[in-house]
This record gives C-alpha cells, structure tokens and sequence, in this order.
C-alpha cells in the first residue's frame, strides 16, 4: 500500500459508517426521483398505467388507452428519466475530476472551455443547417446536433492539449488558461453566429443554451450508452492520481504516481463526458460545480467516495429539476437550466456563507 493509498484508507476508516449512510441516502433519493419522474407528467398518466404500458409494449394490449399508456411511460418519460441521470452524473463527475486535477472546488466542467466548444459547433448547426452547410447536415436528421456537439467538444479537448503540451508533459496552468482563452472566442463566435442568425434559429439557440431534455429519446439513450460505458471504466483508474494531485503534483510525482497519465485521462474523460452531455441535452450549468462540492462537505476530499457520490448527486438534482421544468408552467415546459439555477444558486450561496468554500474540507 502506497503513502497515499495508507493515508486515505485511515481517514476512510474512523468516518466509513457516516460514509455508508450518505451513500445510503443518495441512492435512496435518486430513486425516489426516478420514481417520481416517471410517475409525474403534464398527462396526467401516473405509474399505476405501468402495467398496461408493458402489457402493450409486448404486444399484449391494443386498445387505445394501453398504447397511449405505453407511450408516455416507457417511449418519453423513461427515456428522458435515463437522459437525465446520465447528463447529471456526466457534469458532476467531471466537475469532481476538474476541481481535483485543479485542486480548485471553484472548477467545473466548463473551466476548460470544453463546454463552449461543444455549444459553439451546436450554434453552428442551427444557425448555417438552413443554409451554406445544409447539404452537410440534412443527410444526418436529428442527429445533426448531437454529433456536431461531441466533435466540437472533441476538437476543442484537442486544441488544448496541444497547445499546453510541453515537451511531452501537459502544463496544467497553461491548459487552465488556454480553456478560459478558448471558451471566451468559443462565446464571442457563438454570440456572432446568434447575432447574425433569423427569429427561428434564434428560439432554438435560446433553448439549446439553457438545456433542456424535452427532445430525449431511446436513440440519444443507445447513443450516450458508449460514452457512459467509458467514463465507469476510466474514473477508477484516476482516483490514486487524482487523490495524489490534494498532495500537490510534485508530491505525487515523489509517491510514484504518473502525473502526465493522470492529466491525459481526466481531460479526455471530461471532454466525453460533457461533450456528450451538451450533445443531448444543451447547455447545462451548476451541477458540475455543487455536486462534488456538496460531497467533499458530506463525506471529505477522497475521490473515492467523491467521484461516485457525486455523480449520484448530479444524477438526482438533474432528474429533479427536469421534473420541475416538466410541471412548472404545464403544457409549456421551462428550460432545465433556468430550474437549476433558481434552485441551486441560492443553496450554493447558504453552503459558502456557512461552511467557506473548502472550508470544510
């Protein structure tokens, strides 16, 4: 066992009971919400229609009452349940990764202007899809703006790293610079393409940048699954060099830990994780920034527990703030992004007032 691998294994066990119930409680909350996202709805169909929406999605049941069942719980409100347990946990999770490659718990996913170049390649689609780029983006439908999300995310995750590659090693202070450098003329282009852009294209840019998972379906679901799959297999292989990174990068560097492995891994595993969040849902904040906040004030700084707990968090807050926008103004539906704001900002502002940012940790 490594000196860092001892030192948070003691911390782990005088507060693993408490650990235990937190964990406990967030699960037991993310179903909840789940539960109720299924179960809530402008339609008024409630998950007592859930066997006959099963009876009739295996052909059991033809009537038209079953098959309206069928549709609203298992073809919208699943789906769109799942999309949001995946877009929260994505954004959390990458915030946890950011605010400890940064050791910064102001960091979200967003600091590396990842965000702003997925946003910006998805203005593009909407502004120029009726026109010069037309015959580039008709061929692929619906699908037009989540590929030009992820690639835009991609290609901005690729710039970075080039240009804070230092003979071999990623200089983590440049790449925070550059990001911020990158997300402001990513802004700037988006604002332009707006500026530029007709009253029809303009709505759809409003609703894309405050996110909303009202286009959710089972082929964005099949569509993040890959992505899903990869960000479970690459979070526990960072979490003894993201748990090095608290010690400083030199000491981590003295325990044994590859640094630049470290970088690399966290800042493609973010680039997915966001990029594909902001391909299917737009443009959401907060969760990245709360979420593992919360936690390292619930359970301390060890991304073991850190980096699941949070993306159960993020999880939950999405799922509930989705539910929120799906009722709040019925049949209308408020963008996603303004909920967590309105009922974020404010708890966000209590945990700093009281605690301090990093105060308790």
């Amino acid at each position: 066992m490594t000196a860092i691998d001892a030192r948070f294994a003691k911390v782990a066990g005088a507060v693993r009971p408490a650990r235990a119930k937190v964990f406990l409680a967030l699960t037991g909350l993310l179903l909840l919400s789940a539960i109720l996202s299924l179960a809530i709805g402008p339609t008024g169909v409630s998950l007592q229609s859930l066997p006959r929406a099963l009876a009739a999605a295996a052909g059991y049941a033809a009537d038209s009452s079953a098959e309206r069942d069928r549709l609203v719980l298992i073809d919208l409100r699943l789906p769109r349940t799942l999309l949001a347990a995946f877009v929260g946990a994505a954004l959390a999770t990458s915030g946890a990764m950011m605010q400890g490659l940064f050791r910064n718990p102001l960091a979200d996913p967003g600091l590396i202007g990842v965000s702003s170049g997925a946003a910006l390649a998805a203005i593009a689609t909407i502004v120029l899809g009726h026109g010069i780029a037309a015959p580039l983006i008709a061929p692929l439908g619906i699908y037009a703006l989540p590929i030009a999300a992820f690639f835009g995310g991609l290609i901005t995750t690729i710039t970075l790293v080039a240009i804070a590659a230092r003979r071999g090693r990623l200089a983590v202070g440049t790449l925070l610079l550059a990001g911020i450098a990158l997300g402001a003329l990513a802004g700037s282009l988006g604002g332009f393409l707006a500026y530029a852009s007709d009253d029809r294209d303009l709505r759809d840019l409003t609703l894309w940048s405050m996110g909303s998972l009202s286009g959710a379906s089972w082929q964005k679901v099949f569509a993040v699954l890959p992505f899903a799959a990869a960000i479970c297999l690459a979070v526990p292989h960072l979490v003894r060099g993201l748990n090095g990174f608290l010690l400083g990068e030199s000491e981590a560097m003295h325990l044994g830990i590859d640094t630049e492995r470290t970088k690399r891994i966290t800042i493609a595993t973010t680039a997915a994780a966001v990029g594909a969040a902001v391909a299917v849902a737009g443009v959401i904040g907060f969760v990245g920034l709360v979420a593992p906040h919360v936690m390292r004030l619930l359970s301390g700084p060890d991304h073991r527990v850190v980096l699941p707990g949070s993306a159960i968090l993020g999880a939950t807050l999405v799922i509930v703030a989705d539910i929120i926008a799906r009722m709040a103004i019925r049949p209308a539906e408020l963008p996603i992004g303004i909920v967590l704001a309105l009922v974020g900002a404010p708890v966000f502002l209590h945990l700093v007032l009281r605690r301090g940012i990093g105060g308790g940790e």
